[in-house]
């Protein structure tokens, strides 16, 4: 999509691009249809899933536990997962209708057998068959051959029978475990170290995820790791092998100190949290170090080389991401349209300076409690660049209560495309209580559906498209050049930002000017404590000219939750020297919390970002 004229200049990317990017793609025919799930039960009582509710007796579904996934390699179906409720007691036969199940959903328009858009693969699974599972939970994947699914941290498998078969009985099916071993003598017991956000790798036989740790300072940060699926006949289980931490702190930091000059390395390879590959494997997305401050992005690292690219420029939050088979496209979730992070982030060309403080508060902005403010967006391999930020997939004039742009209609992680590129799947959530009604100024909308459901299934058809020819993967190397290889009982490293020391240092603008950086550790001397710039006519890209001052002083609570005391006055000029924009703190500065588990903003002070002429404003406290 291209914003209005009065914004461009706000949206400017901060980097000028190679004069071989390409043009950026004219908007296409999009068509979005919502697929047919089980009904909605909100009592969870034994029994309450009646037949007049769901008059063929396979089951209801707890409306705000749906998480949709990946098509079917046919691309007739889409694998999710969700908790059946109000099944009656055995030995009703629908009595197997009952917790946390994978199962599959018509997108093509037609039924099973049974006459059902949906399919349950996993009800009824003897309790033989799923022995040490741990979490059946979310972004289900499924293998190529529609054999297998990767789904939370276990892999539902039917042997050689694909799962949309109806030779696919209970019987046949397995829930293997996925486990991640960290300790030097394992005896191979136990469900291992908690693992999450895991990506199936296009070749089946890799995938990435993330860990969960706490630094050497307290607070909470994670690995990004890319491992080897090896299935363990003995135990029942798919262990997680030849291991590749992807926070490699031998790598080049994005920050270095040199004497008294500070400078920035884009090239590095920061990694906060992994978001899964490419269609062709060949690279790692993730959500890095902003190259802008508080403007958070996605980004793509090969695999092989360690080259890495910007693939977001906008000043919102994005975080899923799904990337077409031949790698050509991708499809963003983002907050973009909201004016959610723009009271930070609307001036560009501000280096990422105070974000080593700030990053994480900043991150946690972009949600309110478990509302979403996601939207789908199409994006070609360039990325955003000039006035163009793609297209949103469900743009259109159906904004009206459960429509399909419905705003309180938002996305849920991830979307997915079909093997032949020609459409998208993604989900949907309707904003609950607390994170609107009530207390919260935020107001709720009512459901529109009879059964009064919160969560839906959505496919964008992309119907001037010929489909993709389908192609194997090649099996990826075990090795990753550039990450460092783990070795169970390892010390895993902290991730790093540089080797900062306190001090007075300079930071040239690529293009023009300076600033004057200062760097304050704490008491202790174990951590950065305040970060403080002033600006003179700082530019990186001979576009915006930055001016003024800003500091942020962080004071760490718990390993989940920093408040941040920000002061910002900050001028942003053409090089002529007209003003088109400004980021500005209240007189007593901007006190900010969010604890990064919960993602409730709690502000005091005022922060505002102008760019010309156009304001934007932090939200309100809980909403």
């Amino acid at each position: 999509m291209r914003f209005s004229t009065a914004l461009q200049a706000a949206l400017v990317p901060a980097l000028c691009r190679s004069d071989e990017t390409p043009a950026p793609p004219d908007p296409e025919p999009i068509a979005i249809t919502e697929l047919t799930i089980p009904p909605a039960l909100w009592n969870t009582t034994e029994g309450a899933c009646t037949l007049d509710i769901n008059p063929s007796g396979t089951g209801c579904l707890y409306s705000p536990s749906l998480f949709s996934g990946t098509f079917t390699p046919d691309g007739l179906s889409v694998v999710a997962t969700g908790t059946f409720v109000g099944a009656p007691a055995a030995p009703d036969p629908a009595a197997i209708y009952n917790g946390t199940q994978l199962f599959l959903i018509k997108a093509d328009g037609t039924t099973f057998p049974n006459g059902d858009a949906w399919r349950c693969v996993t009800c009824g699974t003897p309790a033989a068959n799923q022995v040490g599972i741990v979490d059946m939970v979310g972004y289900p994947q499924i293998f190529r051959d529609g054999t297998k699914v990767l789904t939370g941290s276990s892999i539902v498998s039917c042997g050689d029978i694909e799962l949309s078969s109806n030779d696919c009985t209970p019987d046949k099916v397995f829930i293997y475990p996925l486990r991640f071993s960290t300790t030097a003598d394992d005896d191979g017991t136990g469900s291992g170290t908690p693992i999450r956000e895991l990506r199936l790798h296009p070749d089946n036989v890799h995938l990435t995820f993330n860990s969960y740790i706490t630094t050497s300072t307290g607070v909470l940060s994670q690995l990004a790791l890319f491992g080897r699926l090896s299935f363990n006949e003995t135990a029942a289980r798919y262990d997680l092998v030849k291991v590749t931490i992807l926070n490699n702190p031998n790598l080049a930091s994005p920050l270095t100190i040199n004497g008294d000059q500070l400078t920035y390395n884009r090239s590095a390879i920061v990694i906060g949290e992994l978001r899964g590959l490419t269609g062709t494997g060949e690279e790692a997305t993730y959500v890095g170090f902003p190259w802008e401050s508080c403007n958070i992005d996605v980004f793509a690292v090969h695999l092989t080389t360690g080259a890495v690219r910007r693939i977001t420029e906008h000043p919102e939050y994005p975080d899923p991401i799904a990337v077409s088979p031949d790698d050509k496209w991708q499809v963003v979730l983002d907050t973009r349209g909201s004016g959610r992070q723009e009271f930070m982030a609307a001036v560009r060309g501000v280096p990422p300076i105070i974000d080593l403080l700030a990053t994480a508060t900043v991150s946690s902005v972009r949600n309110n409690g478990a509302r979403r403010f996601f939207e789908p967006y199409l994006i070609d391999h360039a990325g955003d660049r000039g006035d163009y930020f793609g297209q949103k997939l469900n743009d259109g004039t159906d904004t009206g209560p459960g429509g399909i742009n419905d705003p309180y209609w938002n996305a849920g992680a991830d979307p997915r495309w079909s093997s032949d590129g020609t459409k998208v799947t993604y989900y949907q959530m309707l904003a609950l209580p607390p994170a609107c009604g009530g207390d919260n100024p935020l107001p709720c909308e009512a459901s529109t559906y009879a059964d009064q459901r919160t969560m839906r299934v959505m496919v964008a058809t992309l119907t001037s498209r010929e489909p993709l020819p389908i192609v194997d993967v090649p099996e990826h190397a075990d090795e990753v050049p550039w990450g460092l290889p783990y070795t169970p009982g390892m010390l895993t490293p902290d991730p790093s930002l540089g080797d900062i020391s306190g001090g007075n240092y300079t930071l040239n603008g690529l293009s023009s000017g300076t600033a004057d950086v200062t760097f304050t550790f704490n008491e202790a001397n174990t951590a950065i404590q305040t970060v403080a710039l002033t600006y003179h006519n700082y530019s990186d890209d001979a576009l915006n000219y930055i001016l003024g001052s800003e500091s942020v002083t962080a004071t760490f609570i718990n390993a989940t939750l920093s408040v941040l005391d920000w002061y910002s006055n900050i001028t942003s000029t053409t090089a002529s020297g007209e003003v088109i924009g400004t980021k500005l703190t209240s007189d007593d500065g901007f006190s900010l919390g969010v604890d990064v588990m919960y993602n409730f903003f709690q502000a005091n002070g005022t922060l505002v970002s102008t760019v010309n002429g156009v304001s934007w404003y932090q939200p309100c406290n809980f909403c």
